[in-house]
């Protein structure tokens, strides 16, 4: 299924649904981090080693879930043709190969066997933002926490 769309419109949708899907994710991120703080003030003092891996592992999943967010976010867009494509030179993109590609993006890691083309290009750069954004604010979040650890430890 696919809907056909003239040009100018294609630019506009994807600048939509990358506004929503940036959205989406920062909203996740700020709400997983205001959960685990709630949590590890209300557990002060408790296996502070513990909330930190726990905090950690909650983190990764909330990266995990804004790829998964992102990766949905191209398969919507591959719905109108006239946004794009993620290309690959083997050949038909599948829903793990958006997963791959959203990650790669995301991390800023940027291997290049997968091409964003098209406008969809504008989600792909902003994810890479996002991804830095993201994983910069957990990096300050772990930071923080295990800095309040140690000196409740010392």
């Amino acid at each position: 299924m696919s809907f056909d769309v003239s040009p100018a419109v294609s630019g506009s949708i994807v600048f939509c649904v990358t506004l929503i899907t940036v959205g989406i994710c920062v909203a996740l991120h700020y709400e997983g981090l205001s959960l685990l703080s709630r949590q590890h003030r209300a557990r002060s003092g408790e296996l502070g080693r513990w909330h930190v891996l726990t905090g950690i592992f909650a983190m990764l999943s909330m990266h995990v879930a804004e790829i998964w967010i992102f990766a949905f976010a191209y398969a919507v867009l591959s719905l109108f043709p006239a946004t794009g494509q993620i290309a690959m030179a083997s050949g038909a993109v599948d829903w793990f190969d958006r997963v791959y590609f959203s990650s790669v993006s995301y991390t800023t890691l940027g291997y290049g066997d997968l091409l964003p083309q098209g406008h969809v290009r504008l989600l792909a750069a902003t994810e890479a933002l996002v991804g830095l954004v993201m994983i910069t604010w957990s990096a300050s979040f772990t930071f923080l926490q295990m800095d309040r650890y140690w000196r409740e430890d010392a």
